[in-house]
């Protein structure tokens, strides 16, 4: 790891993947807030080791390990040691993977892809991965970065992917559906628990403890898990930091950009800026 103990991060978008998010990062003392994304989360970590927190389990992970995060699972991560972590992170929508699985099977794949363990180790595609990474960072062969990606991509849903299942146990009970569908549908304005919970049919405390059971994330962590990821969607759109901030419902910019960067390890405006 280095030794000057200074954070870094690079982010970029790769047009070849559908606009996939791509970041590189040292992160030294940041920690993230618990928060999902809409497309997959695939990184590895390439030295120091990270805490991570997923579905209720909290994880170490170190070189070897892969992240093999769903849309919409709710996770966060922290450093593990005092040295930090450096891990290579890409952020691919599902239409990527379903193009490459449908491509490599030469037939029409059949549900949505997804991996059945998100934190697992994997030294062989761990190392794969950070190589097919480094080469769309550094961009010197567009042929050799694409079809080591996609390699590596392919591999790792043959070894760990599967088509989406929901176990009985895993569905969501209706009064937590109907507090997430009513949080949805007013992530940008300010919700009373009182109102939360009349819109679930449960009571307060119960909507609480279901909630966080559930989702492994309480109700206001989860509206503003949302708004960052709407502001995500705007600020890719060229909308300003504070017109963004407005617009999903924060108090103001500072607002959005502490818990932006939070949730993503960049600035609004850093993010804007790819």
């Amino acid at each position: 790891m280095p030794t000057d103990r200074v954070e870094r991060t690079r982010f970029w978008r790769d047009s070849r993947f559908l606009g996939m998010e791509c970041m590189t990062a040292t992160f030294i003392t940041h920690e993230f807030s618990p928060h999902s994304h809409d497309t997959f989360s695939i990184g590895a970590i390439e030295a120091g080791c990270q805490v991570a927190m997923i579905r209720g389990e909290r994880e170490v992970t170190g070189p070897g390990a892969l992240y093999l995060i769903n849309p919409g699972e709710t996770h966060d991560g922290q450093p593990g040691a005092e040295e930090g972590y450096r891990y290579r992170m890409i952020y691919p929508d599902t239409q990527v993977l379903t193009d490459m699985l449908e491509e490599t099977t030469g037939r029409t794949f059949q549900g949505t892809p997804s991996f059945g363990r998100q934190l697992l180790t994997d030294p062989q595609l761990a190392t794969a991965f950070n190589r097919a990474h480094a080469r769309l960072e550094d961009g010197t062969s567009a042929l050799e970065s694409e079809e080591s990606m996609y390699s590596v991509l392919a591999a790792m849903f043959a070894r760990h992917g599967s088509s989406i299942v929901v176990p009985r146990d895993y569905r969501e009970p209706a009064g937590v559906r109907r507090a997430r569908d009513y949080i949805a549908s007013h992530f940008d304005a300010e919700i009373g628990l009182e109102d939360l919970a009349k819109a679930s049919g449960l009571s307060r405390a119960h909507l609480i403890r279901a909630f966080r059971k559930h989702y492994f994330i309480t109700p206001h962590a989860y509206q503003t898990d949302l708004r960052i990821r709407h502001a995500r969607r705007l600020l890719s759109a060229g909308g300003t930091p504070s017109d963004v901030a407005l617009a999903c419902g924060f108090a103001d910019q500072a607002h959005l950009t502490r818990h932006f960067k939070a949730r993503t390890g960049l600035t609004p405006a850093k993010y804007r800026a790819a």
